[in-house]
């Protein structure tokens, strides 16, 4: 896990994490020593929410555009820490090893070509669904070629993380989508997670 700023300005609050903050607060007057299920209370602040009229979200959303520039503001004297970049996280090495794939991402490489072919007109997260049925499908049996790729793969990541911490050197593939091109994916969908985790 790569570490973040803790002086970074916290991030944007959206309407609908305001709206959720008061219904925790009405909550916890209501029920002092009742502990929340987090499943069924967002299913319900989802329900709340959308049964609001415009005007009644406005003052959630008027607070919002109020935390935003609050945000923008902080965000302007915000100066990173020597190795971390604007957003707050740890700069990644460009020379340290990529991360392996998993089985499901091997499968992804080899199938993704065909499926934009057969359905030319598909969204990337579409696609992504479509590829994730297709792999749901599979025996064990099938999934095992996969499987046993991703194993060879993830341990030649390991023998180059360990070339990589002790200074030594690596045969690194850029081209290749299989030595985890897609992953990298995930990576940059942290930030998002992050900003969701603000919210809160």
């Amino acid at each position: 896990m790569m570490r973040k700023d803790v002086n970074k300005p916290k991030g944007k609050t959206s309407a609908y994490a305001f709206f959720v903050q008061t219904c925790r607060e009405e909550h916890r007057k209501k029920n002092p020593e009742q502990s929340v299920n987090f499943a069924e209370f967002s299913k319900k602040c989802s329900e709340r929410w959308k049964a609001l009229s415009p005007s009644d979200k406005k003052c959630f959303e008027d607070m919002a555009k109020a935390d935003k520039v609050r945000y923008n503001r902080e965000m302007r004297d915000y100066v990173p820490p020597k190795g971390f970049g604007k957003r707050g996280r740890k700069r990644k090495d460009p020379n340290a090893p990529k991360r392996p794939p998993s089985a499901f991402f091997v499968f992804c490489s080899e199938y993704r070509p065909s499926v934009k072919q057969q359905y030319p007109g598909l969204s990337i997260g579409d696609c992504a669904k479509k590829l994730g049925e297709m792999w749901s499908k599979l025996s064990q049996s099938e999934k095992q070629p996969y499987e046993e790729k991703a194993q060879k793969l993830r341990e030649k990541y390991d023998r180059d993380m360990v070339a990589y911490r002790g200074g030594g050197t690596y045969a690194r593939n850029p081209g290749s989508s299989a030595q985890g091109g897609d992953e990298d994916d995930d990576d940059e969908g942290e930030d998002e997670d992050d900003e969701e985790e603000d919210d809160e």
